[in-house]
Formats: structure tokens, sequence, C-alpha cells
């Protein structure tokens, strides 16, 4: 009797232990976890109405009108530019319509760079000869070569800068010469000569 009693008392253990199956605890976590976000997404349905009506009810806002934008028109240049040369110089030339009229060389005035009266009136000869020489101020800046190569590369350099200015100057420095640049330079030295084409004297005993 006391076995049949135990072997009852281990059936009812194991009925219970069944019912306590990890897959049924599973079963029993998806559908917890399937009921809250059902109940999310209702909600998220529900303020998505509640946005559409708002909106609805809301006044349309006026659209602003865009203004015709006028068209772009490039800014005259503050001054004129243009480069000069000479054998070995190289002169940078700017002519100002505006300020003090004055010409200025490496931020001294032509007449102190220059004290020779021919080469003022080199680089001064371009203006002249268009009659503008009262109109316009010019800073220069020159390096290479010597005096009178840079006074020469100074004239080409403003010469090509009033042809900027205007085209129509071009003819008549053309004329004077003032807009070609002159190819004449020092012809390198050659070995086993003293100089481009002197040749050591040759004696004959």
């Amino acid at each position: 009797m006391e076995k049949e009693v135990k072997k009852v008392k281990k059936e009812k253990k194991g009925e219970d232990k069944k019912g306590d199956r990890p897959s049924d605890k599973k079963e029993i976590l998806v559908n917890k976890k399937k009921a809250p976000t059902s109940a999310k997404t209702a909600v998220g349905e529900e303020k998505t109405v509640a946005k559409k009506e708002k909106a609805k009810l809301a006044p349309e806002k006026k659209k602003k009108k865009i203004a015709s934008k006028k068209p772009f028109l490039p800014k005259p240049p503050k001054y004129w530019e243009a480069v000069g040369g000479r054998k070995t110089s190289v002169a940078r030339i700017r002519l100002f319509t505006k300020g003090e009229k004055a010409i200025l060389v490496n931020n001294k005035d032509y007449k102190v760079y220059f004290p020779g009266l021919e080469l003022q009136q080199i680089i001064v000869s371009p203006l002249q000869k268009m009659k503008c020489f009262d109109r316009f101020s010019a800073s220069i800046k020159v390096k290479g070569g010597g005096i009178h190569s840079q006074a020469e590369a100074i004239r080409h350099g403003i010469a090509r800068a009033l042809v900027k200015f205007n085209p129509d100057f071009r003819k008549r420095l053309r004329k004077t010469g003032y807009l070609t640049r002159d190819p004449r330079m020092k012809e390198r030295k050659k070995f086993g000569l003293k100089r481009a084409r002197r040749a050591p004297q040759w004696r004959k005993r």
C-alpha cells in the first residue's frame, strides 16, 4: 500500500512539472510582448490622425513672393595692371584714376628713383603722347637690370596698361613703338672664348 501511495504522489508531481515546461513559458512571454506593441501602434495612429485634423483647421500660410533678381553686372576695375619688360628688367604697373596723381616707383617718387631727365622723359612719354598725364596715378614695382632698362620696361608696361584702359590708344602707341617688346639682350658667353664672340689672342710662334 505504501508503494502505491508513493507512485501516485510521483505521478502528481510529474503532472505539475509538465505544466511548467520552458516551451509553455515562452508562449506566455510572447503573448505578453505582443499585447503592448499593438497598443503602441494604436496610440501612434491616433496621434497622426489628430495632427492631420489640426493641419486642416489651421489657417493656410501665405507663400512669400520671391522678388525677381536683377541681372549681375560686373564692377569696373579699381586699377589697370600690366607688365613690361626690357633686357632682364621686369616692371609691374598699376594705373589708378582715383587718388593723388603721382607716379611711385618702388615706393619712391619717379624723379627721386630716376634722377636723370632723360630717364624721366622715357617713363612719362606714353602718358604725354595720349595727353592723359594728369589723369592717372601709377604704382610701379620694378626689378632686375640697370637703370636705363628699368625705365624702358616701365614705359612698355604703361603703354600696355593704357591699351587695357582704352583699346583705341593701340594704333597711336603702336606707331611710336611703345608697345613692342625690344628683344635685344646681351649674348651669353661661350666656353673657350673670353666673351660671347671675343676669342683669345692667337700667336703664331
